[in-house]
């Protein structure tokens, strides 16, 4: 198959389908035009039939008589623009006279099953159409009259025939040069995409495709195009701080704990010291533990190629077993936690991914609470959705920061409180899975009133 461009296969196409509409006007045109011209030539001689049989007549001996005076007054021996030739037989098909016009010349007597029909015969090379039909007297063949007259002057049919034929092929490449033309001023946009789209590289992602004045598709297309590298400019962007931050957070563990084991060996050290310091690692080595499991689970969902399971949830039992794995830190702090569930809800989704979203919320409740604090959690059917609400009496967020605590490795106001450690992951990784999830997260704070968390589930429905 032959490779087109783009633009010749829009003219091709369009040709393609003009060629088709036109054949058919054409073929409609000369269909009409022969048809208008036979039926014209076919009245002329069914009209000179009838008068020449009202020149017969017949005796008493079936004989018919030819009124020879009236019908040769008629100018058939002129050459007139329509010629017309008669021709009289006896019922034994032997000529009996004829129009002066035919000179030495004869018109062809068909056979008897050609009676009363048109036919196209030839006169001495000239294209003719006839008619013959019998003379009948008491339900008897007495003879034959004949009526032919000349197609030379009907060519019409014929011209228009090689003019439609010449002309149809030359129309269509007139069309086709017209429709390139065309399909190239119109289709420039996409070479405009082309050639901005091969100057974009990992390393140039500011480039964007100008956008065509008028709004169509290609309009579409090149905002579309824009709108795409915008997206893959600030996944990168993020990929580079995300790096950045993590590089950063994991090179701050390992630094301390070499900077201790530095301090250590450079002199003997009591028992209780050497003790001292090992816990303190140890303590790091958790710490980078944790925030490596943490990375690792954000990466996992960074890409969006966890699988997702569909299943029906017991929302109240993850609260409830979640809580239980916090007693601890719970009863460390001394925190009253109050859990309001009006009824039992079941939802529609991932256990696991629902329950990493939920810890994450009751762990920065319980860290961001002040000693002898108070969490509360509720559960409540808002319109068909479940409404779950986790508020602590905490620190809080000032206003500043609220829009950044999604955001990876962001940690509010560590400055004034130190002793709260933390990665600045977990709100990223709550984030990340409501949105796999499609659920909606929403958070409200003051500073030093404390903090209030809402997740918005869909409701499930139980068979």
């Amino acid at each position: 198959m032959l490779s087109f461009s783009f633009k010749n296969r829009i003219a091709f196409n369009y040709i393609l389908s003009s060629s088709i509409l036109i054949a058919i006007v054409f073929l409609s045109i000369f269909t009409i035009v022969k048809y208008s011209v036979n039926q014209h030539i076919n009245e002329e001689i069914q009209e000179e039939l009838y008068k020449h049989l009202d020149d017969v007549s017949t005796d008493s001996n079936d004989t018919y008589l030819i009124q020879v005076d009236q019908w040769r007054a008629r100018e058939h021996n002129s050459i007139s623009v329509n010629p017309v030739f008669v021709e009289f037989y006896d019922n034994n098909k032997q000529l009996i006279d004829k129009s002066p016009n035919l000179k030495n010349s004869n018109v062809e007597l068909l056979e008897n099953s050609k009676n009363n029909k048109f036919s196209d015969t030839k006169l001495n090379g000239i294209p003719i159409r006839q008619i013959q039909t019998p003379i009948i007297n008491k339900e008897k063949v007495v003879g034959y009259l004949v009526v032919a007259m000349s197609l030379e002057d009907f060519e019409i049919v014929q011209i228009l025939k090689n003019i439609l034929l010449i002309s149809y092929p030359l129309i269509l490449i007139l069309l086709f040069l017209i429709a390139r033309f065309f399909a190239g001023k119109s289709i420039k946009p996409v070479s405009t995409i082309i050639d901005t789209s091969s100057q974009i590289t990992k390393d140039n992602l500011k480039t964007r495709i100008p956008l065509p004045v008028n709004k169509d598709e290609l309009y579409v297309l090149s905002q579309n195009i824009n709108n795409l590298l915008d997206r893959v400019e600030n996944a990168i962007e993020r990929e580079k701080q995300f790096t950045s931050d993590a590089s950063h957070e994991l090179r701050t563990p390992l630094a301390v704990m070499k900077g201790t084991m530095e301090v250590l060996i450079r002199k003997p050290r009591d028992q209780k010291e050497y003790e001292e310091k090992i816990n303190f690692c140890i303590t790091e080595v958790d710490r980078l533990n944790h925030m490596v499991d943490q990375l690792l689970l954000l990466a996992r969902f960074e890409n969006q190629k966890q699988n997702i399971k569909n299943e029906t949830i017991y929302l109240n039992a993850i609260i409830l077993d979640n809580l239980t794995r916090f007693s601890s830190k719970i009863e460390n702090k001394k925190l009253k936690v109050n859990t309001e569930f009006s009824e039992d809800f079941y939802i529609q989704s991932d256990n696991y991914l629902v329950s990493i979203v939920i810890s994450n919320l009751i762990s920065n409740a319980i860290k961001y609470s002040n000693k002898n604090g108070e969490i509360n959690i509720n559960l409540v059917n808002n319109n068909n959705q479940i409404s779950f609400s986790i508020a602590d009496k905490g620190i809080g967020i000032s206003p500043v920061d609220i829009d950044k605590i999604f955001n990876s490795f962001y940690r509010s106001d560590v400055t004034n409180h130190a002793e709260i450690k933390g990665t600045g992951l977990g709100l990223s990784i709550v984030k990340r899975l409501c949105d796999l999830l499609k659920l909606e997260i929403a958070v409200e704070s003051k500073l030093n009133q404390g903090t209030t968390f809402i997740l918005s589930f869909p409701l499930a429905k139980l068979k």
